[in-house]
């Protein structure tokens, strides 16, 4: 468990958005684990290990033991929050051919032909896998209302649609993490400047970014109405305090350590005699018969 000021405390239960959807703690808050960037990336090098083992047990276990449960992380936040950065340095940690990452950009005309969890649904984690939202389906109740893509009367029922859906993976064995990556605008603008004056991050940088900066309070309201209304007992949301990019990745990963945790994988049992394959590799093994003459 992480420790703040001498006491054991889940990070799942510090950071999570419960009844009335208010976030808990501010962008450069620390309320749990490390203070400062040495500490975390000091806990990450035992975080990592014992998450790879879990994620190669969960791989195992849906691949080879018949398992049907999987891990789905879904990443919301503004524009250089960090998504990018949590799949890079959370991610980096674990056996990429466990993890699979889908990120959700403009719909394309067949997408905005279909229903708005059509695209969702084709990505969704198989058994055995930890999936990864670079955005999602929260697009359809942020993007789409702030912009007035679709009238109120479109979006407004589609909470309850989420709520549905994720409920749906939750009984299929998918256990749903939602992390809203909580950046402040103060912040936002020091990394839209770093971008602008660094070549090497100029890439970065598109110029409609200041145009959704400036709906900023627009997407507080929607996000808002997000957390309160689809953090539930099969998907909570939590609200990572991201302002600082060192303790926005040690706060996912523990979430993710919390989570693999609580399932608790299992790698399957050999479906052979492992004492006769021994003794056949050991005995008869037709290599090291033939380097022996």
């Amino acid at each position: 468990m992480a420790k703040k000021q001498g006491t054991s405390t889940s990070v799942r239960d510090a950071l999570r958005v419960r009844a009335g959807g208010a976030i808990p703690h501010a962008p450069r808050d620390t309320p749990v684990g490390p203070s400062s960037k040495v500490e975390a990336a000091a806990g990450l090098v035992g975080t990592g290990a014992e998450l790879a083992g879990l994620q190669e047990a969960l791989w195992a276990e849906g691949t080879f033991g018949g398992g049907e449960r999987s891990v789905l992380l879904v990443l919301q936040g503004m524009d250089t929050s960090g998504k990018g950065g949590t799949i890079e340095h959370v991610f980096g940690l674990m056996n990429p051919q466990g993890v699979r990452v889908a990120s959700f950009k403009k719909p394309t005309p067949t997408e905005k032909r279909n229903h708005f969890l059509w695209r969702i649904r084709k990505q969704v984690p198989a058994a055995g896998l930890i999936g990864v939202f670079d955005r999602s389906h929260y697009e359809d109740v942020l993007v789409v209302r702030v912009d007035e893509l679709v009238p109120p009367a479109k979006w407004e029922p589609r909470y309850d649609e989420i709520n549905e859906f994720e409920a749906e993976l939750a009984a299929a064995g998918t256990t749903v993490v939602k992390c809203f990556l909580n950046i402040s605008a103060e912040e936002q603008r020091e990394r839209l400047l770093a971008r602008l004056e660094t070549p090497e991050k100029q890439w970065k940088y598109n110029p409609s970014d200041l145009d959704v900066r400036a709906k900023w309070g627009d997407y507080e309201q929607a996000y808002a109405d997000v957390l309160d209304r689809c953090s539930t007992e099969d998907a909570p949301w939590y609200a990572i305090p991201a302002d600082r990019k060192w303790y926005r990745n040690w706060a996912i990963a523990q979430i993710l350590l919390e989570t693999l945790r609580d399932l608790d994988p299992k790698l399957p049992e050999p479906a052979y005699d492992v004492a006769a394959e021994l003794k056949r590799l050991k005995k008869n093994d037709p290599l090291l018969a033939g380097a022996a003459e």
